[in-house]
């Protein structure tokens, strides 16, 4: 019988580009290309369809720090345009590279814990093996709370 993993705790493992379900193997075999199975417990992540939400999830994340930092920078300092554009570019197009894969790991995880898209035979799979009675039977799940 094995534990479950939570829903945090899958999504910190997504966040850290690690398995959602041992924690151990590679998300990712490249920077943004999804590995097709864990190397450690084997499960299987081709029906992930991240496709463009952690990008979108980014831009909010990385826009709402640069823009007010930005704007502080100017009402405090009023740097010439140069130095802002020196300054700011770089930070936002670092600080987007860095969050991307993280943020498209930690999606994958929440759509492998929820039993999105494909991942809904491997999520009746876990909670079978977890020893979950009402696994596979989410009308049910309503009735024993």
């Amino acid at each position: 019988m094995t534990q479950p993993v939570s829903l945090t705790k899958a999504l910190a493992r997504g966040f850290a580009m690690k398995c959602p379900n041992c924690g151990r193997g590679h998300l990712f075999r490249r920077f943004l290309k999804v590995t097709d199975h864990c190397e450690v417990c084997g499960e299987d992540y081709t029906a992930q369809r991240a496709d463009d939400f952690p990008a979108y999830l980014v831009i909010v994340a990385v826009g709402h720090i640069v823009v007010p930092a930005l704007l502080a920078v100017e009402t405090a300092y009023a740097p010439p345009a140069w130095l802002q554009l020196a300054i700011w570019l770089p930070v936002t197009l670092f600080s987007a590279l860095g969050l991307l894969q993280p943020t498209k790991g930690a999606i994958v995880a929440l759509q492998w814990h929820s039993g999105m898209h494909g991942f809904e035979e491997a999520k009746r799979r876990r909670e079978s093996a977890s020893g979950n009675p009402l696994a596979g039977h989410d009308h049910l799940r309503s009735l024993k709370t």
